[in-house]
C-alpha cells in the first residue's frame, strides 16, 4: 500500500519515539504505522523514519534489535599487582595488525634453542591480571560476550583504559601471558608452556612486516617457516583451508567504503602462530587438568575437492558450528586433537575464561570446575551470538549504502552455487551474496548491475549485464 502523505512535522514526538522504539526492535506494535496501513515491523517502522528524514542512511538498528550493548564499558580498572614474572625482555617479539588497530592483544617471536628446535613465543595482553573472575570487569564482560566491531564504531568488551594499560607495544615493558612451543622442522611440539612475563614488543603492520620477510629479515623468515609446517601438519590430519575473499567496510554519517582486505604472507604466519598458541595452551591444560572452554567442531558431512570459488563455497558449508566444553575435544576443521581459543582475551569473553583459568593454575588457586566453566560458556555465546549477529548485519548494510552510491556501476560476479532454477552469486569485490534466477551453471563468471537497494530489508537485485 502507498503511504499517504506525510510529513516529519505532521508526528507528535510521542509519534515518533513509537515508531523509533519500533525500528530499534524494544517495541512490539505501533499504533501510528497501524493507522497509516502499514505493516507493524521494523523493517516498515525503520523506512518510514527514512523517508521523514528522521533517519539517515547511516543509521544502523541492528545491535538495537539484537540486545547488543552500544554504551562502553566505564568501569574503574585497577593496577597490575607486583608479582613474579620471566623477564622476556631480551628476546625480540611484534605486535603485527592492521593498520589503524587500537587493541593489540598479541605478538610474536622466537628463541633457537641448542638442540635445533625452535621457541615460537606467543605473548598475550595479561588481561586477567586485572579482570579476575566475577569481578565488575569480568561480569560485565560475560554480558557482552565480545567487543562489537561496526563499520562506523567499535564498542569495546572491557573498557578503553584497560585496552591501554594492557595492549601489547604501548609501553617499553608490558605484562603478558606468554604460551610457547618448541618445533621441530616439521612443526611437530617437542613442549609447550604457559607462564606470565614481561616482555618487550615492537608494533607493526602487516605490510611492514610482510617487506621485512621479503628481505629475508629474522625473525620472519623463521615464523615463516615454522608457519607453513604448522600448516602442512594440520591439513594432513584433516584441517579444511577456506580461500574466500574479504573485505574491510568502513562507514560514516557521509558515506561507506568497502575495500579487499590484503592478504599477505604474515597475514597467514600470524594466524597460524595464533592457532599454535590455542593448540598449546589447550594441550597445557588438559596436562593439568584445568577446566577451559574447548572449542570443538564435528568433522565436516562431506570431501569438497578443488580450488574454485564454488569449491571453496561448498567446502565452507560442509564446516559444523564451533562448539565450547570444558573437556577436551577433537577440532576436525583445524585439524587438531584439541584448541582454544586463548589469543583474544580483551575482545572475546572465553579467551578471557582461559587466561583466567591458566593464571589460577600458575598463580597456585584453584580454577574453577568444569560446572561454572560450562556455566560461562552459556550466558557468553549467548551473548557474542548477539554481537556477531549485529556486526553481519550492519556490515551488510553500510555495503548497499556502498552500492547504492554507485548505481551504474558494473560488478564482476561468480555463480557459485545453485538450487534447482536458484543460483547464488557472490560478487567478490564485496564479498556479497545474494540469490539470481538464472541457467548458469556454478562457475559461470557474469557481470551484473545491482539495482533497487532496500536498506531497512537489507535486499537489493543484480540484472546480469550483457553487451557493454
Amino acid at each position: 500500500m502507498t503511504l499517504p502523505p506525510l510529513t516529519a512535522d505532521q508526528l507528535t514526538p510521542a509519534q515518533r519515539t513509537e515508531i523509533e522504539l519500533l525500528a530499534r526492535g524494544k517495541a512490539e506494535k505501533s499504533r501510528t504505522l497501524r493507522e497509516l496501513g502499514q505493516a507493524e515491523t521494523p523493517e516498515s517502522a525503520h523506512s518510514l523514519l527514512l523517508r521523514l528524514g528522521l533517519w539517515t542512511e547511516a543509521r544502523t538498528p541492528y545491535a538495537d534489535r539484537l540486545g547488543a550493548a552500544l554504551t562502553p564499558v566505564t568501569l574503574p580498572v585497577p593496577n597490575f599487582a607486583d608479582e613474579a614474572r620471566l623477564d622476556l625482555t631480551h628476546l625480540e617479539a611484534f605486535a603485527i595488525d592492521d593498520e589503524g588497530n587500537r587493541d593489540p592483544d598479541d605478538a610474536v617471536g622466537i628463541e633457537a634453542l641448542p638442540d635445533g628446535l625452535t621457541r615460537l613465543w606467543v605473548h598475550v595482553a595479561d588481561v586477567s591480571a586485572l579482570v579476575t573472575a566475577d569481578s565488575p570487569l569480568d561480569l560485565e564482560a560475560r554480558a557482552r560476550g565480545a567487543t562489537l566491531y561496526l563499520p562506523d564504531q567499535t564498542i569495546g568488551m572491557l573498557p578503553d583504559e584497560l585496552v591501554e594499560r594492557t595492549g601489547l607495544g604501548l609501553h617499553d615493558t608490558m605484562p603478558a601471558l606468554s604460551i610457547s612451543l618448541d618445533l621441530d622442522s616439521d612443526g611437530n611440539a617437542d613442549a609447550v608452556d604457559v607462564c606470565l612475563s614481561r616482555v618487550r614488543v615492537t608494533r607493526l603492520t602487516y605490510s611492514q612486516a610482510q617487506d621485512r620477510l621479503d628481505a629475508g629479515a629474522e625473525p620472519f623468515v623463521t615464523l615463516a617457516r615454522l608457519a607453513r609446517a604448522s600448516r602442512d601438519l594440520r591439513e594432513s590430519e584433516g584441517a579444511m583451508s577456506i580461500d574466500l575473499p574479504e573485505v574491510r567496510v568502513k562507514a560514516d554519517a557521509h558515506g561507506a567504503e568497502v575495500s579487499p582486505l590484503p592478504k599477505p604472507e604474515m597475514r597467514f604466519v600470524v594466524q597460524e602462530s595464533m592457532t599454535l598458541a590455542g593448540w598449546g595452551a589447550a594441550i597445557f591444560g588438559d596436562d593439568h587438568s584445568i577446566a577451559l572452554p574447548f572449542a570443538t567442531q564435528d568433522a565436516p558431512t562431506r570431501d569438497v575437492h578443488g580450488d574454485t570459488l564454488p569449491a571453496q563455497w561448498a567446502r565452507r558449508r560442509t564446516l559444523a558450528r564451533t562448539r565450547f566444553q570444558p573437556s577436551p575435544g577433537p577440532h576436525h576443521g583445524m585439524g587438531l586433537e584439541l584448541y582454544v581459543q586463548a589469543t583474544s582475551p580483551m575482545r572475546r569473553y572465553l579467551d578471557l575464561v582461559v587466561h583466567q583459568q591458566l593464571r589460577s593454575h600458575l598463580t597456585g588457586t584453584e580454577p574453577l570446575a568444569g560446572k561454572a566453566v560450562a556455566a560461562r560458556v552459556a550466558e557468553a555465546q549467548m551473548n557474542a551470538d548477539a554481537t556477531r549477529q549485529a556486526e553481519r548485519l550492519s556490515r551488510k548494510h553500510h555495503t548497499l549504502r556502498y552500492v547504492a552510491a554507485q548505481p551504474d556501476r558494473v560488478w564482476d560476479a561468480v555463480v557459485v552455487d545453485r538450487r534447482g532454477p536458484q543460483a547464488t552469486l557472490l560478487i567478490p569485490d564485496l564479498a556479497y551474496d545474494l540469490p539470481l534466477s538464472t541457467p548458469a551453471p556454478a562457475g559461470t563468471a557474469l557481470r551484473v548491475r545491482l539495482t533497487d537497494v532496500d536498506l531497512p530489508k537489507l535486499t537489493v537485485r543484480a540484472r546480469v549485464v550483457t553487451g557493454e
